[in-house]
């Protein structure tokens, strides 16, 4: 893997010195140009950080954009005092914009300490704009970067690759010695983040940690459109079509129709292929006379296409379609496709504040500006013409000369490969919620299949693990407490091929039936699922993993 030089200006900088001081810590000192430090602090371990360490926020690629706005690429990196020679960049989520604490923490995915604790340099950044610089723009601000056309590459694939051989001489010039191994890891944009490395950066990053990729982004924003105006269909306020009840009625159908494929009945649907046959949405419609305990013909109907996903004018399919799964009842798949918790939002999803206007401003040639109440941006996705407005999201202009699609998807996303990715070396582990109500799962399994039948049938470097009942990164009736950063740095440092991994429906999981809360359950990389054979129901030992 490629290694940057550390700058022989720092050697003052040795690690018997640190002792929390950073005193003396400048980008002058570490050969940075460009670079401008605006904090340089020294943290100990506790409320404000998980391990004491050198802590730097600064910003980079300042410039002024097309649109007036002033821009710069900030960043926030975690130098441990007990560094284990690993790095890890953390890549964030949403419409990125704000710069997360550089803890490499996931709510799912790296289990109960975080990279951080456990020695990792981490470094976090905004992907080239500030989302707080737009508040005259109301709930629209979140996405009006995509108004610049730089600011749209910053954030699709740029930051990543500006930021990442900075903080690699920062790391190494404070350490004195190389870094041993590179990995990043995020989840949902920052899920995209990793695929995209992979495919831009090659020979960068030893090890990726990928959690529900939304690598076709501008394509699920369509979807978006799709589901508020299914629900619109069903109520003219999208937060009433399907009250909690319903929702739960239909996983219960769901329940009844495929718990026991993998030969427990306990909650969790295991065998999700199986149950795409075996259950039938249909079922739940209300007979002549029938008006509780039922669908309307119009919820019915409205959960036939947003599953179906969204088609262009020709039929053609725009978006991949979605798994039935009980998850639909978690307050996480609510929350995004039908009514959030949020009074500034009006209660609205996060597709209608979040999505809609990201479809508007950032996933569409040319950008349209939209206006920041919930009222503004829920009314642009039901007037968002999908058979003809759709192919926006692959248009070019001379203001935008690469297409949306362009500048967030992975090159090579439709048929993808890797070779470069597999030459160099690298490996990658993917999980996602078959339950995600924003990114559809069967995009992923697609995309993994296409990856292994391109690689002789069998991508050794990747592994795929769909989590049952989970919803976007985390929640949802299943089991997702679990640590997949182990069996990487395993893997990539010591050769240990990755095989099941035992995730935990956490105690305080609302969203899980009581009788499962606290168990253990296999996550077995696909096409393998998990399979009761006999035992403890609460134990993953009492499950294989089988094809």
């Amino acid at each position: 893997m490629k290694s940057v030089l550390y700058s022989s200006a720092a050697l003052f900088f040795a690690a018997p010195a640190f002792a929390l001081s950073c005193d003396g810590l400048t980008p002058e000192a570490l050969g940075l140009e460009g670079v401008t430090f605006t904090e340089v602090a020294a943290v100990p371990a506790g409320e404000d950080s998980p391990a004491a360490q050198c802590r730097i926020r600064g910003r980079m690629a300042e410039r002024s954009g097309s649109d007036g706005r002033d821009y710069a690429l900030s960043f926030e990196l975690a130098l441990p005092e007990d560094w284990n020679g690993d790095f890890v960049h953390q890549f964030n989520g949403g419409n990125d914009g704000v710069v997360k604490p550089a803890t490499g923490a996931l709510e799912s995915g790296t289990g109960d300490q975080s990279p951080l604790a456990r020695g990792f340099a981490v470094i976090s950044s905004d992907a080239g704009h500030d989302g707080a610089l737009f508040k005259d723009r109301g709930l629209a601000g979140g996405s009006a970067f995509g108004q610049d056309f730089e600011a749209r590459q910053m954030y699709g694939y740029k930051a990543v690759a500006t930021l990442q051989p900075v903080a690699e001489q920062m790391v190494e010039g404070f350490y004195e010695q190389p870094i041993a191994h590179r990995y990043g890891i995020g989840c949902s944009n920052g899920g995209r983040h990793a695929m995209v490395a992979a495919s831009r950066m090659p020979d960068t990053f030893d090890g990726l940690l990928i959690g529900a990729p939304g690598f076709h982004l501008p394509r699920a924003a369509v979807q978006h459109a799709l589901d508020a105006q299914s629900f619109a269909a069903v109520n003219a306020d999208i937060r009433k079509a399907f009250a909690p009840e319903d929702l739960r009625l239909v996983a219960d159908g769901i329940l009844a129709a495929c718990d026991g494929l993998d030969g427990l009945q306990d909650g969790l649907v295991n065998d999700t292929a199986a149950c795409q046959t075996a259950f039938d949405v249909i079922a739940l419609q209300c007979a002549e006379g029938q008006n509780s305990a039922c669908l309307s013909p119009g919820q019915v109907t409205a959960l036939q296409t947003i599953h179906a996903g969204p088609k262009g004018a020709e039929g053609q399919q725009l978006y991949a379609d979605w798994a039935w799964d009980p998850g639909m009842a978690g307050a996480d798949w609510r929350f995004w496709k039908l009514e959030s918790t949020v009074p500034p939002w009006e209660n609205m999803p996060i597709i209608a504040v979040m999505g809609a206007s990201s479809l508007a401003q950032a996933f569409t040639v040319p950008p349209t500006e939209v206006g920041g109440t919930p009222q503004d941006l829920l009314q642009f996705l039901l007037d968002f013409d999908i058979a003809t407005q759709a192919g926006e999201i692959d248009a070019t202009s001379d203001a935008f000369p690469e297409s949306p699609m362009q500048v967030m998807a992975p090159p090579g996303s439709d048929n993808p490969e890797l070779t470069e990715f597999r030459d160099a070396g690298g490996k990658m582990m993917i999980y996602h919620g078959v339950a995600d109500p924003v990114f559809s799962v069967n995009d992923t399994a697609n995309w993994f299949a296409k990856l292994n039948a391109n690689n002789g049938g069998d991508a050794g470097f990747a592994r795929f693990y769909p989590v049952p009942g989970m919803n976007h990164c985390h929640d949802g009736p299943g089991a997702d407490a679990f640590d997949l950063l182990t069996p990487l740095v395993a893997w990539v440092e010591d050769g240990t091929e990755p095989g099941l991994v035992t995730a935990t429906v956490r105690a305080d999981n609302e969203d899980a039936p009581e009788a499962l809360r606290g168990a253990t359950r296999p996550l077995c990389a696909a096409p393998q699922v998990a399979r009761f054979k006999d035992g403890d129901a609460a134990s993953a030992a009492s499950f294989a993993c089988e094809e």
